[in-house]
């Protein structure tokens, strides 16, 4: 029968295809991890400040480079009223001073010196964007897994609320003393309490996730196909100086360069070069007549200036305390690579035993899951033990409900092993400086809106 010549079904089924329509545009959309970690670099605060710092060491590069490059200056000298008498300048239409430092021992230093400021900003950028994504990928992660323990939780309490009934129908035929009905209601109330605490976790993490990104919480929607796989890793692996180090490090020879160009400022001569022009003028003033030969209407002069450190306090007293930061900053540079060293031993220590644990929990789940597939067998097809007497009694759907709890209990466990195990690789693979690697699996971020 064609549905075309029945006017009613046309309704039923555009009725039915609306609704489908509808809900399908009601459902939050996902978002994916590439996504939430290029708006947390973005978004983030660290790396917007860590930006400016590039930036500023930038600049600073720039200036310590540029004190070599000639710098000019243009001005004039007009009179505003007529000049009285002799006031030993010449007034000029227009003058331009050029100067620039010719040689300078101490200059290449504090060149050198920004140089390996301008690195450690960088790589403290970097380490810092690497840091915004762990933090954005740990709790992206988490969120994926408590989205399914909450699923999971759901249908744990169905068969704890078939059970209560069950419970309750088995009390009042006198089958099941009432202390078994209480305990059926206690595991329900367990239950809910377990639910409600994944509940307000999820909300925490869409929280934290919205303020990372930018976005609202209910945007939070994980998509478990970004989640690209975290390799296994151990402190064996093959080892890289993290961002984070590095930078300590340049920021150490940052300072070791600026001291030793502070002693070379007190201990070798500097010398700058200048040139001068003025077109000088005769208006409001009779400047002519105090000298034996009028003034000429074109002056140029220049030259080089020497100086010389005899016996300069200050230059000495800067020397010390340049000295002094750079022993400092060389120890932070040493500590950071030994707490580095620290974090990976323990991230170590505790990655092999959520390994151990994420094991366990998967076992508990695989024989969890093959007591329900037993018990639900057993109900459909006997015991296969007979009736007589020492026969294990025939299972009730009550075994059956315990048998579902009992499998989406150790279901969840093995989800919260298994993310717990996921966010340790992820921070044992920052600490040994392969976080970059992973990264760079994620797959592209969708163009963003504008």
């Amino acid at each position: 029968m064609n549905i075309l010549h029945n006017p009613r079904r046309v309704a039923v089924f555009l009725a039915v295809g609306i609704a489908m329509v509808a809900g399908a545009a009601s459902l939050p959309a996902q978002v994916s991890l590439s996504t939430v970690v290029e708006l947390a670099q973005r978004n983030s605060s660290a790396v917007k400040l860590a930006g400016a710092d590039v930036q500023k060491a930038a600049s600073a590069l720039d200036q310590a480079r540029d004190v070599f490059a000639p710098s000019m200056t243009m001005g004039s000298g007009l009179p505003a009223f007529p000049a009285v008498g002799f006031t030993g300048g010449v007034p000029s239409i227009l003058n331009a001073n050029v100067q620039s430092l010719a040689f300078s021992f101490s200059q290449v230093q504090f060149i050198r010196a920004a140089r390996a400021g301008f690195d450690a900003a960088s790589l403290s950028l970097k380490d810092a964007r690497e840091q915004v994504a762990l933090d954005a990928s740990t709790d992206y992660i988490e969120l994926d897994a408590v989205e399914s323990e909450l699923d999971a939780a759901h249908r744990q309490g169905d068969f704890a609320d078939r059970l209560v009934e069950i419970e309750r129908e088995r009390t009042g035929a006198g089958v099941d003393p009432l202390t078994e009905l209480f305990q059926a209601q206690l595991t329900t109330a367990e239950l809910k309490l377990k639910r409600l605490h994944l509940e307000t976790r999820a909300g925490t993490l869409q929280e934290q996730l919205a303020a990372l990104t930018g976005l609202p919480a209910s945007a939070m929607v994980p998509d478990h196909a970004s989640i690209p796989e975290i390799p296994e890793v151990k402190a064996d692996n093959s080892r890289r100086v993290t961002d984070s180090v590095r930078s300590a490090q340049f920021a150490a020879v940052s300072k070791q360069k600026f001291a030793k160009g502070d002693l070379l400022d007190t201990l070798f001569p500097q010398i700058s070069f200048s040139a001068l022009y003025s077109r000088s003028t005769t208006i409001l003033n009779d400047f002519n007549r105090f000298y034996s030969r009028p003034i000429p209407a074109n002056n140029f002069s220049s030259g080089f200036s020497i100086q010389i450190p005899v016996l300069d306090f200050g230059r000495r007293a800067k020397a010390r305390q340049s000295a002094a930061e750079s022993l400092r900053a060389t120890v932070e540079a040493e500590q950071a690579q030994h707490q580095n060293d620290i974090l990976i031993a323990t991230l170590s220590g505790n990655l092999r035993e959520l390994d151990a644990l994420a094991e366990i929990a998967t076992l508990k789940q695989q024989i969890a899951a093959e007591q329900l597939k037993a018990v639900q067998s057993q109900l459909e097809f006997g015991n296969g033990s007979g009736s007589g007497p020492g026969s294990p009694p025939q299972l009730t759907p009550k075994a059956e409900q315990l048998a579902h709890i009992s499998e989406r209990k150790e279901f969840i466990d093995a989800l919260d092993a298994s993310s717990d195990l996921s966010k340790a690789r992820l921070s044992l693979l920052r600490a040994l400086g392969h976080m970059d690697d992973w990264l760079r699996t994620l797959s592209p971020a969708p163009p963003q809106n504008k």
